[in-house]
């Protein structure tokens, strides 16, 4: 049998290895955003609090372990990419709501929870990549991408992929299912190759005269342009012009998001409060904006320059939780149009 100074001491032991829960002037964050990119908002967020933030990043199942842990979580704020996964986290009840007037002044309604589950902090716009030399439109739609002239000359990665379910589930949202499906089967007409690869991959497809348009998300532009992917990766970047397409009601671009909520049985509730303000302060907004090339949530922080190249990003107003309700139907649609066949 242990003595007594025995288990004392493997408890001490514990205590020091194990992720602390309360703690006054602390906060634990549960991440899948890559460390590179969070970090310097957390570090900066210490800096300017004095409150020590506690990482851990969680590649995959972050809401997984978060309802394994339950009442004994140690996590406070939850922070995920996609605005599906912040929706997720809130439908399973690994969140709670926060009322807070400097996140709802900072961050458009359709862009957060209604009842502040979760809100979005940085977005990513669903361009279009263009040829600058074999395409001569100065604006498209996304429901252009389906006229014929286009056939044989779109690339695009998978259907199934997020970033295309959720473009997909906003086309159910304006226009119906079936308006939806037909506008995805057109498209899958005019595809180049085989739907696959990365975004990236569209623009070097487009240099290699694959194609001569794609569908593709914003920030990698900026990744590429940067020379942050290489040199081989400049050429793809400068190669395309980049076109911020509006749905035919001429509403908006389609964007998501990279979020936070503030867990359900957050041990250092404050804290975590204190933190996601911060994150939708103008200094954290800047940091998103240079960190990943990403729009920034608050009116006023301007975009990376490269980025801001792109024009004025109008969003489209329709509600996050809106196209959210349409993703499972979307990913069928994809499936039932053979749309990666």
């Amino acid at each position: 049998m242990l003595s007594l100074a025995r288990l004392a001491a493997a408890a001490a032991l514990l205590a020091t290895t194990a992720l602390p829960a309360l703690a006054e002037g602390e906060v634990n964050v549960y991440t899948t955003r890559e460390p590179g990119l969070i970090q310097p908002l957390l570090d900066s967020f210490s800096k300017e609090t004095g409150i020590k933030a506690n990482v851990i990043f969680v590649k995959e199942g972050l809401a997984e372990r978060v309802a394994t842990e339950g009442a004994n979580s140690p996590a406070d704020l939850l922070s995920v990419v996609d605005f599906g996964n912040l929706i997720e986290l809130s439908d399973r009840g690994l969140t709670q709501p926060i009322k807070s007037a400097a996140l709802e002044e900072a961050i458009p309604a359709n862009l957060r929870d209604a009842d502040g589950q979760w809100f979005g902090l940085s977005m990513r716009a669903r361009v279009i990549y263009a040829s600058k030399d074999r395409v001569k439109d100065e604006t498209l739609t996304y429901e252009d991408l389906a006229d014929p002239r286009f056939k044989g000359k779109i690339c695009i990665r998978s259907g199934q992929h997020p970033y295309n379910t959720s473009l997909i589930a906003a086309v159910i949202a304006k226009d119906g299912a079936d308006a939806a499906k037909g506008w995805l089967t057109s498209v899958k007409d005019n595809l180049a190759r085989k739907a696959g690869g990365g975004d990236r991959d569209v623009a070097r497809d487009i240099l290699a005269n694959l194609c001569d348009v794609g569908i593709a998300n914003s920030y990698y532009v900026g990744l590429m342009r940067s020379g942050k992917g290489g040199p081989e990766q400049v050429e793809w970047g400068n190669a395309i012009r980049v076109i911020l397409p509006t749905f035919t009601d001429k509403a908006g671009t389609h964007v998501n998001v990279s979020g936070a909520a503030v867990a359900k049985n957050a041990p250092n509730k404050e804290n975590a409060v204190r933190l996601l303000e911060y994150l939708a302060s103008e200094p954290a907004q800047e940091i998103y904006a240079k960190a990943n090339f990403e729009y920034p949530v608050r009116a006023g922080v301007a975009a990376d320059p490269i980025i801001a190249e792109l024009g004025t990003l109008t969003v489209d107003p329709t509600p996050l939780t809106a196209i959210a309700k349409e993703r499972k139907q979307a990913s069928e649609l994809v499936d039932v149009v053979g749309f990666d066949g």
